[in-house]
């Protein structure tokens, strides 16, 4: 296994790094709030391939895997793209794996449409519990959603397109784009039905998961890079807060925990790619690593700015909030760790 990035590899790095670097900046991100979501960008982003770059080439895709895809994420996070770049990315890759088991010209035709960015697809994470699929990612501005309910898992799609009234946008700390979704009424395409249909929704989220960890991993990096950049300015007692050895020691930490996050990601990204039976649990560990590491550095970061951090006019809180709230979307963090303990010491569980 090496994971160091190949020349491609760095060099898509690099373009990515640059798109989001001009293209979302903390204004685009303040003035997308408080739904989350920029269209124009999103327009960008589809029109750069970046949510397909994972699809294989003859589904229309970039041919390429996880790991290019999770650098990807990462660029994104670090600017806190107000794009669904982490659920299309997850959806389309769900399509095409269907669509390569079971030949469908339905199918094909929702990926293709997807892919052409004419339709926002996301996917619920959770069960539908009756007829409501709760705290979809993406879910108020997706136009597609996939659905695992009761043995089949469906795709509903809003039959006027971009309305949003299907779709109940939720308040939330980190101005992300979440709904309940309602699904009563509704006709749906049937995907796939029984073991078929709940191993596609595992691997979906499984892949939500670890990407939503390499965007952490972004969120994380560019938060300690911020927190670098005040101690540098700050001055207490005469001196530079940075010449503080308590200060010193936490900043090194999360850059060290944060270079462990990203080799994770990798890791898991590079499983996955190669089909490993340890990939759901390397992504799972990532996804919790990830988001505890993303939190404790952003609320640091915050705490050096002193009392400044906590006012909407730094954008310190801007990484603060999501860092909280990105990861929230999976649920209790004690029941992801359980279930990552329940896969790892249940042979069952693998």
């Amino acid at each position: 296994m090496d994971l160091n990035l190949s020349q491609e590899q760095r060099a898509l790095q690099s373009s990515v790094r640059k798109f989001f670097a001009k293209e979302s900046p903390p204004h685009v991100v303040r003035a997308a709030e408080p739904l989350g979501f920029d269209t124009e960008l999103w327009r960008k982003v589809v029109a750069l391939g970046l949510p397909s770059i994972a699809v294989p080439e003859h589904h229309g895709g970039g041919g390429g895997g996880h790991l290019e895809l999770v650098i990807a994420a990462e660029c994104a996070g670090y600017h806190l793209a107000p794009v669904p770049f982490v659920e299309a990315s997850t959806t389309v890759n769900l399509l095409a794996s269907l669509l390569d088991a079971t030949p469908s010209d339905q199918v094909a035709t929702l990926l293709a449409r997807t892919l052409a960015g004419e339709v926002i697809a996301t996917t619920a994470l959770r069960p539908a519990s009756g007829d409501v699929a709760r705290v979809v990612p993406a879910g108020a501005v997706a136009d597609l959603v996939v659905v695992l309910r009761d043995d089949e898992l469906i795709a509903y799609e809003r039959p006027d397109g971009r309305g949003r009234e299907a779709c109940e946008g939720l308040a939330n700390l980190g101005s992300t784009p979440i709904a309940d979704c309602q699904l009563d009424g509704r006709a749906g395409l049937v995907l796939a039905r029984g073991d078929a249909a709940r191993q596609a929704h595992d691997r979906a989220v499984s892949d939500w998961k670890l990407l939503l960890a390499a965007a952490l991993v972004g969120l994380g990096t560019h938060a300690l890079e911020m927190g670098v950049d005040y101690v540098m300015q700050r001055h207490a007692f005469g001196v530079l807060i940075a010449t503080f050895q308590t200060i010193q020691h936490r900043l090194a930490d999360n850059a060290t925990a944060l270079d462990g996050a990203r080799l994770l990601a990798y890791e898991a990204a590079w499983a996955r790619d190669v089909d490993l039976p340890s990939a759901g649990s390397l992504a799972r560990m990532s996804f919790l690593f990830a988001s505890e590491m993303a939190f404790k550095t952003a609320a640091e970061s915050l705490h050096f700015h002193g009392g400044y951090g906590y006012t909407l006019e730094y954008d310190i809180q801007l990484y603060f909030r999501r860092a909280k709230a990105w990861p929230l979307l999976a649920g209790d963090p004690r029941a992801e760790y359980a279930a990552l303990a329940h896969r790892l010491f249940d042979p069952a569980g693998l």
